[in-house]
């Protein structure tokens, strides 16, 4: 069912926690009845320069998130926004049809984080 990439993610998740005093925070999903997906990200010069992440959810939404914090990692934030759920998908080799929204759920989080990010530095 799960590539042993998503495995690894899954057993072995990158990037987990909480960035103190972060740059940006973003959110996704919904913490009464389904999987919750936190980021929040340091930024030097437009660049991604850290990334954590919590979860609450399945192997699938641990797996994505990881994975999607190492896609966005070190990118320009502009690159980072476009990250998108194929990209993910690419990443971990496959993931089952029923578990492709927990990618989603990372995209939308991370574009939020970076939303905040960027309404902190208009201020």
């Amino acid at each position: 069912m799960y590539s042993e990439k998503v495995l690894d993610h899954f057993m072995n998740p990158r990037n987990v926690g909480m960035i103190q005093d972060p740059d940006g925070e973003g959110s996704a999903g919904d913490p009464e009845c389904g999987d919750y997906l936190e980021i929040t990200i340091q930024v030097e010069h437009s660049i991604i320069v850290d990334i954590k992440f919590m979860v609450h959810g399945c192997a699938g939404a641990i797996a994505t998130s990881s994975v999607l914090t190492e896609l966005a990692k070190g990118k320009h934030i502009l690159v980072a926004y476009t990250i998108n759920e194929n990209d993910i998908v690419t990443a971990l080799d496959h993931l089952p049809k029923e578990k492709i929204h927990c990618s989603l759920l990372g995209t939308v989080a991370l574009r939020n984080a970076i939303n905040d990010y960027r309404c902190k530095c208009n201020k």
